[in-house]
């Protein structure tokens, strides 16, 4: 798309755009972060800015559109782009709600799709840590949290931080093959790679190869992949709920820069000793998550759970996964030697 089309924008920019769309704790992070460092992309000023899942312009006139996202997508949250990068946005919320995306293929026809997924049953105790990290949490027991799931969708047990409920609903997101089918369905084929974690794990400097492929980007001098975030923990879940999801009152003054700026709200200087005081409470409670171990029973109840969808996953992306489901080896579910697969990551998924 040619930006000169968007009013009172005098550059003659083209540029090109690409999703990171999830699921969450499936690489994403990682995925941005070595993406970022090509000469030839520009990430998001906050990896996640969440921009066409929070609001719905699917009946906004184009012009209307070319407008705010102008302003308020690309000048906001790409401000160091230069003319022909490729902008990446990381936002894992698009998974969930493609439908939200159409604005954005009217002004990039050509955008691309990264989906990342996981184990279930790794991937959800990991979120659920992640989410007592970013303070939408409250149940420190993932097995408490998961025996919630019910109540939650009834508004009970809601913590008052979280900015979002549907982030607790453990079993809707783990969901992987409903929501990649949706989201292929929708987006088309044709736009999207999946990125297996396992083969993300095994062989980054493969899978980031192939990334660049598909998005017709040439390859850089990357030679170290690693993993940029780990199961992190907290002393006192109060504590990180307050610093990092502060009541309206102190918003302004004890929000992280990267939530005000998602949000869209200009950052104002902050007392400095505030933001220190801040900064090394933060680090103080910060700790090395316990590694999740799931009960006998609650695996047992996941594995259930999950069999149907994790079979439409592997039907959708033309590969076994129902090692998963027993613990075995993941590298066994690799495509044999010298077989092409829309899912073995070495190709994008086509039509057909």
């Amino acid at each position: 798309m040619k930006w000169s089309r968007v009013p009172n924008n005098p550059s003659s920019e083209s540029t090109s755009w690409c999703a990171i769309v999830g699921a969450p704790r499936c690489g994403t992070t990682s995925l941005s972060r070595y993406l970022s460092e090509h000469p030839e992309i520009a990430l998001s000023k906050v990896k996640e800015p969440h921009f066409f899942s929070r609001r719905d312009m699917r009946s906004w006139p184009t012009d209307d559109v070319l407008r705010f996202v102008q302003a308020d997508y690309v000048e906001h949250f790409f401000p160091n782009r230069r003319s022909g990068d490729t902008l990446l946005d990381g936002s894992v919320s698009y998974l969930y709600a493609p439908e939200r995306l159409e604005p954005a293929l009217r002004l990039w026809p050509d955008a691309k799709f990264i989906i990342g997924v996981r184990n279930p049953l790794d991937m959800l105790p990991s979120l659920h840590q992640r989410l007592i990290c970013t303070g939408d949490e409250d149940v420190q027991d993932f097995e408490r949290a998961w025996a919630l799931i019910g109540e939650r969708r009834s508004g009970r047990h809601i913590p008052r931080t979280c900015v979002d409920p549907r982030l607790l609903d453990y079993e809707e997101i783990g969901r992987l093959g409903k929501y990649v089918r949706r989201f292929l369905e929708i987006i088309g084929r044709e736009r999207c790679f999946v990125s297996v974690f396992d083969d993300l794990v095994s062989d980054p400097a493969r899978q980031y190869a192939s990334i660049l492929e598909f998005l017709g980007l040439p390859p850089d001098a990357r030679s170290e992949f690693p993993s940029f975030r780990t199961n992190s923990g907290v002393r006192s879940a109060a504590l990180q709920r307050l610093l990092k999801r502060p009541p309206k009152a102190a918003r302004s003054l004890l929000a992280s820069a990267a939530d005000l700026h998602r949000e869209g709200r200009q950052v104002r200087p902050r007392p400095s000793l505030l933001m220190r005081a801040r900064k090394r409470l933060l680090k103080w409670n910060r700790t090395v998550a316990p590694p999740a171990l799931l009960s006998s029973a609650l695996r047992e109840e996941m594995s259930a759970t999950f069999a149907p969808d994790i079979d439409l996953l592997s039907n959708l992306l033309g590969r076994d996964f129902s090692h998963w489901l027993d613990g075995s080896d993941p590298l066994a579910a690799r495509e044999p030697a010298g077989r092409a697969s829309s899912a073995g990551l070495t190709v994008p998924i086509t039509l057909g």
